[in-house]
């Protein structure tokens, strides 16, 4: 590790927990952020500020006004601009040493298998649970750990899927067995959200990523946190696997 590595990483380096070695697994890891949007911009910020070496960013979107109170990676003059570039220089001005890799393309069954096999970790930071379920799938096809993370209003939920690992764990559809109806269920346009909510997410999803890369602490498969704001309290509850999910078992 060169000197300016040493310096830029070195609070990071200074845990017993991570060290050199772990510094160096964090710059040899290849994380797929799906979604550049509320929870993905301070995801791909502390992904980058970490020392993820690649990083790969899916969005179809472009920015818009009503994005900047909560996707804190854009600024006012991105707006019109497409997401997925905006974010790429804003995590190259943060750390030149992160490789980034753009999908100007929506997330869906004719890219997935191709992009998702390539990375180590998928982030989960989409906003409809057909997507969600689509991940789901593929991650579990391609035996890919998920950190997925979802947030409306006050209050903000995230949690972790490797069920292809053993069948003492559960996957995304464990907890979904029938898919909620997406045009019925509130969203951040209809209902709206706290932007400081989203971002406590997302730095948590990231958190949660950086501990899965470095095999340290406790993770969340099996379990999954529930936070709300407005009464301050955090809530783990446990997702047991479902013996009859048609998806991990």
């Amino acid at each position: 590790m060169n000197h300016n590595k040493s310096v830029r990483y070195a609070r990071q380096i200074s845990l017993p927990e991570v060290g050199e070695g772990g510094q160096q697994i964090l710059s040899n890891s290849k994380v797929l952020v799906i979604g550049a949007g509320g929870l993905g911009s301070p995801l791909l910020l502390y992904l980058a500020a970490s020392g993820i070496g690649t990083i790969g960013i899916i969005d179809h979107d472009r920015v818009a006004l009503s994005n900047l109170q909560r996707q804190i990676i854009y600024e006012t003059g991105d707006i019109g601009r497409p997401k997925v570039d905006c974010a790429i220089e804003a995590i190259h001005d943060l750390n030149p040493d992160t490789t980034t890799i753009p999908y100007q393309e929506r997330f869906g069954t004719l890219n997935a298998d191709s992009i998702i096999k390539e990375y180590d970790i998928i982030a989960d930071g989409s906003d409809n649970f057909e997507t969600r379920s689509l991940i789901n799938e593929k991650c579990l096809k391609h035996k890919k750990t998920l950190v997925s993370a979802a947030v409306n209003g006050f209050s903000g939920h995230l949690s972790t899927f490797k069920a292809y690992q053993d069948t003492k764990q559960p996957c995304y559809r464990c907890l979904y067995p029938t898919l909620p109806i997406d045009n019925g269920i509130p969203t951040c346009s209809t209902s709206g959200v706290l932007g400081s909510v989203v971002g406590q997410i997302g730095a948590w999803q990231a958190t949660e990523i950086i501990k899965e890369l470095l095999e340290i602490g406790t993770g969340l498969s099996g379990q999954m946190i529930i936070f709300d704001a407005l009464s301050a309290s955090i809530k783990k509850v446990t997702i047991p696997p479902n013996p009859n999910c048609e998806y991990c078992r």
